[in-house]
């Protein structure tokens, strides 16, 4: 299935459940690779289905490696220390955690094996690992650009007498993959790793010792600067090893759980999967977001919050060293947003060398939407973004997973966010924004359509003061524009200038009254000229698209009403509430000559009603957003109701809706 485009994600005013989360990419891959490389069959549970774990589990199968999958266990026949096909052209898209570990292995075990990826993978460093295994007598060329795939790996002869040298400030994965791999070759000698500089994503490595355990291999660490791995090593199935959930995914959760409270509308959001004990680094996030000041519950396999800690109304700032939580960390800037004062995030530089580089991406988008944004090479400042300085913003994600999903986190802001090729979610977590989804809570709305002279209008207003909600007179949009271009001395034909004139159209609706900027424009709006004119631009596609957004613009918290010809339909179908407003044509003759009659206007009730069914006519017959209820929208016959009834049943659906 073809991925969208883009996903518009509406604000939302709170958030609240139960996310039971995928299996950890880091552990996924690594367990696959010491289950394909140990003596024995392994079960293996809780498996993360997504493009990396696909992109490990074919180049396993071009290695001979045989793989049984059912729905809840992933069976993984190992062959003993050594692939059974000795040549094979392997493509790795774009997953690190698979192209380091297989290089290291593959090197170490020598053949004749090509690794590519996709273009970005391309650009994705790897000459520190290949210079460590060129120093051991791996045979290792590059494709194109030195230190960088596309790798070409041969028949070395490995030595393993000196300590092997490894830079430990770019990659943590290129440690990861010498330990993952090196076992193969500890035979009658230990071997000795050495890390040249600062290790970075320590956490990382102590998944991977943790999990080399599992497999019975145990290796000894001095400060994390040296390595040892005793000789006569070998990977034994341990027969059955779960995969914990991811602790970077459940970063998103735990700050909506935050940020949703932001409104009074915020429940718990309980992440399962991780807990207390986990052996991912990235749970830390949580005892992060428990210092900045969020409400967090520890529990046996889960962690959950629920807003802020009393006495608080909004998250610290402050610096945050993230050297321990590479992958979480990129949430933080999104949380900062919404912090009390500055955010400074350090310890980020292997950002860099990610999927994108995350530093300098995450500096763009967070512009986008009105941040200001200061960066060098390892770390982030973000400054907190007052409601007014907001901006829409279309978010480009870089084909990486974690730019998406940060940026849904944006969604809690006063603000409309389009998440651009969203799809690329299924690198690490397939179903991510369907989950998002379902803990969230958008800003509500009610709409309210129907035919001319329903008493729509009147009742969406007085529907909107008795919540509270904003109020969104639709027809006010198209009257207003066509206004504001006889002022100007736009021609209704000129499609583009109308268009930008809409999109910038400095109105709001209050009550039954309208306004341009400072200027009560209700009357102005009214007049026979502005609605015949309004009419004719209507028919325009630009116009329509530009209002459209400018319509969305206006669901902000704590709810809207809007009313219209296809609030329902076109404009706000997932609305909570939709109502199709219906009377008599006599009815609604009556009521539109007492409006005009109240206003001085001479007329009849003959050739007001021939108007009506002339209106009618039209609207239902219009090619675009013609006049019809939505399949979902609750009719309510007026004919007989006055304005006080007809919102007394409204309120009723409302509440039973909520």
């Amino acid at each position: 299935m073809t991925s969208p485009e883009f996903l518009d994600l509406p604000p939302l005013i709170g958030a609240g459940g139960t996310v039971r989360l995928p299996g950890s990419k880091s552990i996924s891959n690594r367990v696959l690779l010491l289950a394909a490389l140990a003596s024995g069959p392994t079960d293996i549970t809780g498996l993360l289905d997504s493009d990396d774990t696909r992109v490990m589990l074919a180049a396993l199968h071009a290695l001979g490696v045989k793989v049984e999958q059912s729905d809840a266990v992933t069976l993984v026949h190992g062959c003993g220390g050594r692939f059974p096909v000795g040549k094979a052209d392997l493509f790795m898209g774009n997953a690190g955690t698979a192209i380091r570990p297989l290089t290291a292995a593959l090197a170490l075990l020598g053949g004749g094996y090509t690794l590519r990826g996709v273009p970005r993978m391309h650009e994705r460093p790897i000459g520190d690992l290949a210079d460590a295994l060129r120093a051991i007598g791996c045979d290792i060329e590059y494709g194109a650009q030195p230190g960088y795939p596309p790798l070409r790996i041969g028949m070395g002869l490995v030595d393993i007498a000196a300590p092997i040298r490894v830079r430990g400030d770019v990659s943590s994965q290129f440690l990861t993959a010498l330990l993952l791999a090196l076992p193969l070759v500890a035979g009658t000698r230990d071997i000795t790793i050495e890390v040249a500089g600062t290790l970075i994503s320590r956490p990382y490595v102590d998944i991977t010792l943790k999990l080399l355990a599992r497999f019975g291999v145990q290796i000894e660490h001095q400060n994390w600067q040296r390595f040892i791995i005793a000789a006569g090593s070998r990977y034994v199935s341990p027969g059955r090893i779960a995969v914990e959930g991811d602790a970077s995914s459940a970063s998103y959760f735990l700050a909506a759980g935050v940020l949703g409270s932001l409104h009074g509308q915020g429940e718990a959001v309980r992440v399962e999967g991780v807990d207390a004990r986990s052996i991912q680094g990235d749970v830390e996030f949580a005892h992060v977001l428990e210092r900045l000041g969020a409400n967090v519950e520890w529990g046996d396999g889960y962690i959950a919050t629920r807003g802020l800690q009393a006495g608080r109304s909004q998250l610290a700032g402050g610096g945050i060293d993230c050297l321990a939580i590479p992958d979480a960390a990129m949430t933080l800037a999104l949380t900062a947003l919404f912090a009390a004062s500055p955010t400074l995030l350090t310890g980020i530089g292997s950002w860099r060398v990610k999927e994108t580089d995350r530093i300098a991406a995450m500096a763009t988008e967070l512009a986008k939407i009105g941040a200001h944004v200061q960066s060098g090479d390892d770390w982030l400042r973000i400054e907190p973004l007052a409601d007014a300085h907001w901006r829409n913003a279309s978010i480009a994600t870089y084909d990486d997973h974690r730019m998406a999903m940060c940026f849904s986190l944006a969604s809690f802001g006063p603000t409309d966010i389009r998440i651009l090729e969203p799809g690329c979610v299924s690198k690490t977590f397939p179903g991510y924004f369907l989950a998002f989804a379902a803990i969230a809570r958008p800003v509500p709305v009610i709409t309210i359509d129907g035919p001319t002279a329903s008493g729509k209008g009147t009742v969406a207003s007085h529907l909107a003061q008795a919540l509270g909600f904003h109020y969104l007179d639709s027809g006010a949009l198209y009257r207003a524009t066509a206004l504001l271009a006889q002022r100007q001395g736009i021609a209704l034909d000129d499609e583009a200038a109308l268009a930008e004139l809409a999109r910038h159209l400095p109105i709001r609706c209050e009550g039954s009254a309208v306004w341009l900027g400072p200027e009560n424009a209700s009357e102005a709006i009214r007049t026979e000229a502005v609605g015949q004119a309004a009419s004719t631009l209507s028919a325009l596609p630009a116009v329509r698209r530009a209002l459209l957004e400018l319509q969305h613009s206006l669901r902000r918290a704590p709810g809207l009403v809007a009313d219209g010809r296809d609030m329902g339909t076109v404009v706000f179908p997932g609305a909570r509430l939709k109502v199709f407003l219906t009377a008599d044509a006599h009815a609604r003759a009556q009521r539109r000559y007492k409006q005009l009659i109240s206003k001085g206007i001479s007329t009849t009730i003959s050739n007001v009603l021939h108007e009506l069914e002339q209106r009618d006519a039209r609207d239902t017959q219009r090619s675009v957003a013609a006049l019809k209820p939505a399949q979902d929208a609750l009719p309510l016959n007026t004919s007989e109701l006055d304005v006080d009834q007809t919102v007394r049943q409204v309120l009723q659906w409302w509440r039973q809706r909520s």
